[in-house]
């Protein structure tokens, strides 16, 4: 599962509302004690008929479940089955359904079976039933918006521009309300599903499409199998007219389900996949898995993406038109997370949702690992630290073990601390054993546990026996404690005694972690390593060197997950270790040193390096640094910013480069502001318009007015939408309406509500205002439930009420104060 963002996710998750979303009350920590679930009876097979009604939203299913007793013999079995009508409950013996008792609560159906069955004695229950999903009652998570199971998308065909589609959502315990089964992580089966559906759509499910057969009422009947035992929350079933875009791998049927406008680029934006399935069989030395891997993207979809087997779901945010794909494809890292999942919860599955972090930690690394592999260590190394710096920009979730057998919901699990914690705690672990070590134990781990379920303790002792090193101090603290070092680090030299000395203080609250660290000490490039422990909460460490050092260099593979603070880093130590140490993060960390020492000419030099430096995001981080607020770094840097504004290969860095060169206002600079305008990024199109909006406000509306006479996304659609809110005028309501009620969950949306808010305020017609207000209060109402504590306050407590004291000042002596005030009932009336 890839959390919601507004890419997803996240994507992953943006890290305003993804750092928000996981501030919950402690006391949720101290709820109750979570189990792993208890195995009375196991499944063996589920065979599924179903029918779907689009008028009603319903589904008409009957489902043959084969079970056996998992250990003690057995004389009923419970089955969960949310909201359902249960029309009949049989035992299916030499193909005889015999009717049986049992009673139903709404949540699960409790049989009583024919006889007491022993252990390895299987028996077959058969049950008729109607799922209901609009029907039940809502809820959802931070990385689910909704749990309702089964979605039936513009199901009647009235909402413009939105295809009609059916898709499942199982992830945590939601398969349940559309299919009757034992709704648990620690439960695998095989399947069959019979899918009866009109002649027009496509299907897809988990496994190989066996077999398509016409009916004569215009349906046709597809018969999906999966041969391999897989748990129930990763059943799939998806319907709707999609494209089919074929690929493959090793023999292995690979393919896209897209929108039929999206065809055309559907290689471009999942073309890697079977490059990613070659990179992640030799990580793990496991063979894909499973019959075929297919990939189907959802209108309206309650999460990220979804790792159902063999059929994994993402959403909309996933189909990019060409010219955003010239900005760089931001689905290709939940592109990987989800295919790595078919090795880590899907192949082995966590024994529990207290164990999540054996799914979601691993997916979430392999964000990291594909970016190194396909575009080098800077790109692996950036994605771990935004990463980190989510999970850091919670404090909250700092005091949430990995982990967790106590927790208020299940779905409170999917946090930054399952994933992007636990991301880089495998990191670091990664680390400590080496690359070698580390992936031979994955693979003894998953060839363990192949097909079955596992948690924590075994991955732990996978990985020590393949290691030979004693892992319990490091799970002990990162699996199964809480937080993070803070470190306090401070460097010194002594001529006299030709010694360095890094003393090193442990500030936060809880005791002293145990951390191996690299600290290294270079005279000019020459780099002596030296392998410490910190495992006190103050420590000294001294080290003879023959002369003052260029640089001493703490976690010099910068690969701790902590907050730190250095002291004693001087102008020559941050050049130095720029082009000396000269990964990512030191090169990262060398901006942010510098930039604070921008009255130096010796610090702006380096800044203009960095503005060519190899990586595209730290050009950018360069950008967004420099102060060009002081004139002699204004004077210094202009040359450069123009050819990084005009030619950098890099079209977001281009975009980043126009945005601060519209500071300058020089013809030449506006001539290309103005040229870029319809350049065929949109990223590079949008930040020229932004510039020129601030160069020339008319000019830029007018250019506002022409681009949106096409279709255009991405960041030109968001420009031409803050112009036009800017401007207010009536006539571009619409536009910016549809373009807002359209954008996914995530910081864009929340930044936008704020333009909405501004031509609220600005708008006269009524009807106008309360379309704007009416945009608002669906973002208010309809966020899930985790960021409703944010998202509901912001819009109304903040949102809502200025409108209202704005339209009440307008109001004082104005000649339309009667339609205002029934602007400002109509608002009350939306405030809670």
């Amino acid at each position: 599962m890839k959390k919601l963002s507004g890419l997803f996710l996240i994507a992953l998750f943006p890290l305003f509302l993804f750092a928000q979303a996981g501030t919950e009350n402690t006391d949720s920590l101290l709820s109750v004690y979570r189990a792993v679930p208890e195995k009375i009876n196991d499944l063996v097979h589920t065979k599924l008929e179903a029918r779907f009604d689009f008028e009603k939203s319903y589904m008409y299913g009957k489902v043959w479940i084969t079970l056996q007793p998992h250990f003690y013999s057995v004389d009923s079995v419970v089955l969960d089955a949310k909201g359902m009508e249960i029309k009949a409950v049989g035992l299916v013996k030499r193909n005889v359904t015999t009717p049986l008792k049992y009673r139903y609560n709404g949540q699960q159906i409790n049989i009583r079976l024919d006889k007491k069955y022993n252990r390895g004695e299987q028996y077959k229950i058969y049950v008729d039933y109607i799922s209901k999903p609009d029907e039940l009652a809502k809820g959802g998570s931070a990385a689910i918006k909704e749990d309702k199971g089964l979605y039936f998308i513009n199901p009647l065909g009235t909402e413009k521009n939105k295809p009609t589609q059916i898709w499942t959502q199982g992830e945590t315990e939601s398969n349940s309300v559309w299919i009757p089964t034992i709704d648990k992580t620690n439960q695998k089966c095989t399947q069959e599903f019979f899918l009866v559906v009109p002649s027009k759509y496509v299907t897809l499910s988990n496994g190989k499409l066996m077999q398509q057969q016409k009916n004569a009422d215009g349906t046709r009947t597809d018969y999906w199998k999966m041969d391999l035992p897989h748990s129930p929350y990763l059943f799939f079933i998806g319907i709707g007219d999609y494209a089919i875009v074929k690929d493959s791998y090793k023999g292995t049927e690979v393919s896209y389900y897209v929108e039929k406008e999206y065809a055309g680029v559907a290689r471009k934006i999942f073309g890697n996949t079977p490059e990613m399935m070659s990179f992640f069989e030799k990580i793990t030395g496991i063979p894909f898995p499973w019959q075929k891997y297919a990939q189907m993207v959802a209108r309206d979809y309650v999460s990220g993406a979804m790792e159902n087997t063999t059929a994994t779901l993402h959403q909309e945010s996933a189909q990019q038109d060409s010219r955003e794909l010239l900005d760089g494809n931001s689905w290709e890292t939940t592109i990987a997370h989800e295919l790595f999942h078919h090795w880590f919860g899907d192949y082995v599955t966590a024994k529990s949702w207290s164990n999540l972090t054996v799914n979601e930690s691993f997916a979430n690394l392999s964000q990291q690992l594909w970016e190194e592999y396909k575009y080098g260590k800077d790109a692996g190394d950036a994605e771990s630290y935004e990463n980190m710096q989510q999970y850091l920009g919670s404090p909250e979730d700092a005091k949430k073990p990995l982990v967790r057998f106590y927790y208020k919901d299940r779905e409170d699990m999917f946090d930054l601390v399952s994933y992007q914690k636990g991301g880089r705690i495998l990191n670091m672990l990664r680390n400590y054993l080496g690359d070698d070590a580390f992936y031979k134990g994955l693979n003894l781990y998953l060839t363990t546990y192949k097909f079955s379920n596992a948690e924590a303790h075994q991955l732990r002792l996978a990985l020590e026996e393949v290691s030979g090193r004693d892992l319990n101090w490091f799970f002990n603290q990162w699996y199964f404690g809480s937080g993070h070092p803070k470190l306090d680090i401070r460097y010194g030299y002594d001529s006299v005694a030709k010694t360095v000395s890094v003393a090193v203080t442990q500030t936060q609250a809880e005791k002293a972690f145990i951390l191996p660290v690299a600290i290294d000490i270079y005279h000019g490039k020459k780099k002596i390593r030296h392998q410490v422990w910190v495992d006190k909460k103050e420590q000294n460490f001294v080290f003879a060197v023959n002369s003052q050092p260029d640089l001493v260099n703490f976690d010099g593979d910068k690969i701790l997950l902590c907050e730190k603070k250095e002291t004693g880093k001087t102008l020559a130590n941050f050049i130095h270790q720029y082009s000396a140490a000269g990964s990512y993060l030191d090169r990262r960390e060398a901006i942010t040193g510098l930039a604070q020492m921008q009255d130096s000419a010796a610090a702006v030099d380096l800044l203009k390096t960095a503005l060519r430096d190899p990586y595209q995001g730290l050009r950018i981080y360069a950008l967004e640094s420099v102060d060009l607020k002081k004139e002699a770094v204004k004077q210094a840097l202009e040359s450069t910013i123009f050819i990084v504004a005009k030619g950098d290969p890099a079209p977001k860095v281009r975009a980043e480069a126009l945005m601060v060169l519209s500071i300058y206002d020089k013809p030449i600079y506006r001539e290309l502001i103005e040229r870029s305008v319809n350049d065929s990024s949109y990223s590079v199109a949008g930040a020229a318009l932004h510039a020129l909006n601030d160069m020339d406000n008319t000019m830029a509306y007018t250019e506002a007015k022409r681009l949106s006479a096409t279709k255009v996304k991405g960041k030109l659609a968001e420009a031409i939408c803050n112009i036009f809110a800017v401007n207010s005028k009536e006539e571009d309501l619409d536009y910016v309406l549809d373009w807002y009620n359209d954008l996914p969950l995530g910081q864009a949306k929340v930044e936008s509500a704020n333009a909405i808010t501004h031509y609220a305020i600005q708008l006269t017609r009524t009807e106008s205002v309360k379309k704007a207000v009416d945009a608002l209060v669906a973002f208010r109402d309809d966020t899930p439930p985790a960021y409703q504590k944010y998202i509901f306050p912001f819009v109304n407590n903040i949102l809502l009420p200025a409108i209202v004291n704005q339209k009440t000042i307008s109001k004082n002596g104005a000649e339309d104060s009667a339609a205002l005030q029934e602007q400002i009932d109509y608002i009350n009336t939306k405030i809670k």
